[in-house]
């Protein structure tokens, strides 16, 4: 994998109780985010170290892993919580940010 940074434009809607995520919930009725800040960086370096390349997605290299504990969750507009095991990290311009998925991209 190449050499990367982290494109934090991103970030904040991934996170739990950010204006970012709020506003994504709002907008799209459901938010995918990491249980917290510390996770979301575990998950980057273990897709790094350990992902499993998806091929090039919607514009974007993908890369996943999918892990046995919960790493987030998907967020409703009822507050309901689904848990979610698999990250993703799309990579553009030598940028990258991680996503809480349920599954890999198609």
């Amino acid at each position: 994998m190449q050499k990367l940074s982290v494109d934090s434009r991103h970030v904040p809607k991934h996170l739990p109780n950010t204006p970012e995520s709020q506003r994504l919930l709002q907008k799209e009725g459901m938010a995918h985010v990491f249980n917290d800040e510390a996770t979301m960086m575990m998950v980057a370096e273990t897709i790094k170290q350990q992902g499993e390349y998806l091929g090039q997605i919607r514009g974007h290299e993908r890369w996943g892993y999918l892990f046995a504990e919960p790493i987030g969750y998907r967020l409703d507009v009822s507050a309901k919580r689904y848990p979610l095991y698999y990250g993703e990290m799309k990579i553009s311009g030598g940028k990258y940010h991680v996503i809480p998925r349920t599954k890999p991209s198609q």
